[in-house]
């Protein structure tokens, strides 16, 4: 048997041919070396009883190439990729202001202390009616009171400005 160096020349037309068959465009090289690897293990597999070594390795390095190329696409579409003016983009993740508490507060100034905590917990913290309940030991129903008291006195409150 012929070492794979000489068969790999032998074949290489046939690995062109079957890369141009499939339209690979872009990545032929990484495409070629696939397929080599491909070609040395049916070289390396093939029973010389079962027929021609030529039909075999054509069949089995053309189903590799196809299923690189299937998972290659599946990869591509799974993948979300950004542009690069995403990248130089500034960040713009949210970072907490400093005066943010005392606005809020400027608002509060009319409220009970219970009506300021559910605008501080909502606002600040973003916690629900609920969480608030259960972080102050209360009944929903108490903080919903809370909740609606506040929003009367901060709506007459902006009225008035």
């Amino acid at each position: 048997m012929e070492s794979f160096e000489q068969l790999a020349a032998q074949y290489e037309p046939m690995i062109h041919q079957i890369i141009r068959s499939l339209n690979i465009y872009q990545n032929q090289e990484e495409y070629f070396q696939i397929a080599l690897i491909r070609l040395w293990e049916a070289w390396n597999l093939f029973d010389h009883t079962k027929g021609k070594f030529l039909t075999f390795a054509y069949s089995i390095v053309k189903q590799k190439l196809i299923d690189e190329l299937r998972k290659t696409r599946t990869q591509k579409n799974s993948t979300v990729t950004r542009s690069e003016e995403f990248w130089s983009s500034e960040e713009t993740a949210y970072t907490p202001q400093p005066l943010e508490e005392e606005q809020l507060l400027s608002y509060c100034s009319s409220l009970t202390k219970n009506q300021t905590i559910w605008v501080l917990s909502t606002f600040l913290d973003d916690l629900t009616v609920k969480q608030i309940a259960e972080q102050h030991e209360v009944t929903v129903s108490a903080v919903k009171a809370w909740k609606k008291g506040a929003l009367t006195k901060l709506r007459n409150t902006i009225q008035q400005m």
